[in-house]
């Protein structure tokens, strides 16, 4: 086989060059990513046996002028002394120690239900979350009482393996969670009944959680260590509380400011007229001039949303002016009406025509 080929690059390729491209099908060749196919991992096997060769000054230079290397025809044996996987890791990993598990607990994640009122004035809700809590009866240490944790005797208390393999680079140190201790570094010999040796249980738990005045729908909350409790005596996670502001009947909000409609009647609205809308915090006045229409906004100032950490200052309120026409007229009110378009010299329907249009309808 020819390796400039199995690796897709020229006769003259620089060392980089060469590397880069043995990179690339290692990625997509390799074992852990093909699992149960042999077609993909002999393919890998003879990439990697390009790679070798061809990075090597002297091998690649015995290659170009004989066609093979050592004398024997071609290749042979395991090139990477502690096997294919583990030149893959150290290849694309540096060699680099894995990162020892750590018995911190998780985070945690619930949602809370806000009515506007309550986002907008601040409220302590309490809200409850099934967690992982400290053991009591092994007081957190997964050992039975009269017992206690012991030292991993497989990696003395590391959680680590630590093994060095020769590959085509050199030696490398590769390193290995524990799988005795599973990266801990201890080992419980008499496990806790209650616990099954966890040092922790499941149970339902209930916090109060201080809503702060001004929050948004979509917030997010963080309670520090109020997430689950880490196995035998590890640290807490977090708990992050999502926040949802219910629709409201009478404001919508964007931001920090209230808007909602000011319904006025055709003579205030033609008059003038000072009328109390019922705000959040309570009634206030709204000053209404003769021949206002429907449309026209009334801004009143921080009678919206506080704003958070704003130092006290708040959004506006804004009120759009709705003109509402008058309906199931009494007689008189009819006859006022008509008098009133009369002197404005305004065309409106004849009062009998509705009358004949209903008889008629009686006889269809």
């Amino acid at each position: 086989m020819d390796y400039y080929e199995l690796l897709g690059v020229a006769r003259d390729a620089d060392a980089a060059t060469i590397k880069k491209a043995y990179r690339k099908l290692a990625i997509e060749l390799h074992p852990d990513k093909n699992p149960g196919n042999a077609e993909a991992e002999a393919k890998f096997k003879e990439v990697s046996e390009a790679y070798e060769v061809l990075s090597d000054d002297n091998k690649r230079s015995q290659y170009d002028r004989f066609g093979s290397v050592g004398g024997g025809g071609g290749f042979s044996g395991d090139p990477f002394g502690g096997g294919l996987g583990d030149l893959f890791d150290a290849f694309f990993q540096g060699g680099q120690s894995q990162r020892r598990p750590s018995n911190q607990g998780v985070d945690l994640e619930v949602s809370t239900d806000l009515t506007l009122e309550e986002a907008v004035k601040g409220v302590e809700k309490k809200i409850s979350v099934r967690t992982a809590v400290g053991c009591d009866t092994c007081e957190g240490t997964g050992a039975e009482k009269g017992s206690s944790v012991s030292r991993c005797g497989q990696c003395e208390g590391s959680g680590q393996i630590r093994q060095v393999r020769q590959s085509i680079l050199g030696q490398m140190m590769t390193t290995s969670t524990c799988p005795r201790c599973g990266g801990e570094g201890q080992v419980v010999e008499n496990p806790c009944n209650a616990c099954s040796g966890e040092g922790r249980i499941i149970k339902d738990s209930e916090y109060t959680v201080d809503i702060p005045a001004g929050v948004g729908h979509g917030s997010t909350l963080k309670l520090s260590g109020k997430g689950a409790v880490g196995p035998r005596g590890g640290g807490s996670g977090d708990l992050y509380v999502h926040v949802r502001v219910k629709d409201h009947a009478v404001f919508d909000r964007d931001q920090d400011d209230l808007f909602a409609e000011l319904h006025v009647s055709m003579t205030q609205a033609a008059l003038g007229a000072e009328i109390t809308f019922d705000a959040l915090e309570g009634p206030v006045p709204v000053r209404v001039n003769a021949g206002s229409q429907t449309g026209e906004l009334f801004t009143l100032k921080n009678l919206g949303v506080p704003k958070l950490n704003g130092g006290g200052s708040r959004g506006n309120l804004i009120l759009r002016l709705v003109v509402d026409t008058p309906t199931a007229l009494t007689t008189d009110q009819e006859d006022a009406l008509r008098k009133f378009a009369e002197l404005r010299e305004e065309a409106v329907a004849d009062p009998t025509d509705g009358i004949i249009d209903h008889i008629k309808s009686k006889f269809k």
